[in-house]
Parts: C-alpha cells; sequence; structure tokens
C-alpha cells in the first residue's frame, strides 16, 4: 500500500523560504515519479514540480528558478525547497505518485505567505 505524507508546511513572510517533505511508503522515490501540486482557496489543483528516474525534473513556470524538487533516497523523502516565496504562493501542497490505474495522494500541507 502506498502511503505519502506531507510536512514542513508553514507561515512565512514574502521572500521567506520553506522546505517541504514528502514521505513515502509503499514505493521507492529513486524510481517513481513523485509530483508536486498545489491548491489555493477557490482555484484548482495546480502542477508545481516533478521528479522523475534518473533525475530528471520538471517545474512550473511560476516557480521555475525559486523552487527545488530532489529526493533523499535513503530516507525515501522527495522534497521541495521553496525560496523567495511570494504571497500567491500561498496553497495546501499536495504530493502525488501514479501507478495506473492507481493515484496516490497525501493529506496535504498548508503554506501561507504573508505580505
Amino acid at each position: 500500500q502506498v502511503q505519502l505524507v506531507e510536512s514542513g508546511g508553514g507561515l512565512v513572510q514574502t521572500g521567506g523560504s520553506l522546505t517541504l517533505s514528502c514521505a513515502a511508503s509503499g514505493i521507492t522515490v529513486s524510481t517513481a515519479t513523485v509530483t508536486w501540486y498545489r491548491q489555493a482557496p477557490g482555484k484548482q489543483r495546480e502542477f508545481v514540480a516533478e521528479i522523475g528516474n534518473v533525475d530528471w525534473t520538471y517545474y512550473a513556470d511560476s516557480v521555475r528558478g525559486r523552487f527545488t524538487i530532489f529526493r533523499d533516497i535513503v530516507k525515501n523523502v522527495v522534497y521541495l525547497q521553496m525560496n523567495s516565496l511570494k504571497p500567491e504562493d500561498t496553497a495546501v501542497y499536495y504530493c502525488n505518485n501514479k501507478r495506473y490505474p492507481h493515484d496516490y495522494w497525501g493529506q496535504g500541507t498548508q503554506v501561507t505567505v504573508s505580505s
């Protein structure tokens, strides 16, 4: 059974930094594709960043250059380091793994950026 548990959210001022964690069980993050999404109040869930096999990464235009996705294969955790945070980054952040036909989600962690 796959479980994804996010942590590391909180309240931060504009320009600040946070690092989110996605602790995985039931998958091996060294070979799995893990994706971060976010959902702001009243908006649809949107793609943020993804890391796949052989360490390829992909970012949404809105976060490229500010966010970094990486993993610790010993701890089996995927991280999202977020720098230069803006109020528009405020959202609940979720990690996701898709293994057809399943779509696994964590419970989310709240990030609030104050102006």
